[in-house]
């Protein structure tokens, strides 16, 4: 529950890395809050009807989605930029079939080791500090 709200307070960062479990935890309890508002939809009666067939979601889904389309949003490129990839990069979703799944495939990755040009790795690993600088040979300094 941590790495939602901790999305949800970065609403608008989009820059800086997102760790695999930062970014999926995000979207579990997102799905469950959905599927919650989803119900409530229901329950209610406030759901869409489309040419009369029952849609199944309806304003409190709606509002919901709204509420986390942008923290969403900068979670996939903070989680992108952690694997190296430019935010940009999400845009590959729109490719039928194939874009989706290799989406999902770059969001399963793991970080890349140590800083790159989006921020340091926020796992710790691989990143330069005093220490490792001072067990280096003299010859990497």
């Amino acid at each position: 529950m941590q790495y939602y709200i901790q999305v949800i307070k970065n609403y608008t960062n989009f820059k800086g890395r997102a760790r695999r479990k930062e970014y999926w935890m995000f979207f579990l309890f997102n799905f469950i809050f959905a599927l919650v508002a989803s119900i409530l939809d229901r329950i209610m009666g406030t759901t869409f009807t489309m040419s009369g067939i029952n849609v199944g979601y309806g304003y409190i889904y709606l509002l919901y989605g709204l509420f986390t389309l942008l923290p969403s949003l900068a979670a996939l490129v903070r989680r992108l930029h952690d694997i190296g990839k430019s935010g940009w990069f999400f845009l590959v979703c729109f490719i039928p079939i194939a874009g989706i799944i290799w989406l999902i495939v770059l969001l399963c990755k793991d970080s890349t080791p140590g800083p790159n040009k989006y921020g340091p790795n926020p796992k710790g690993i691989g990143n330069v500090d005093e220490f490792d600088f001072m067990s280096m040979p003299d010859a990497n300094r």
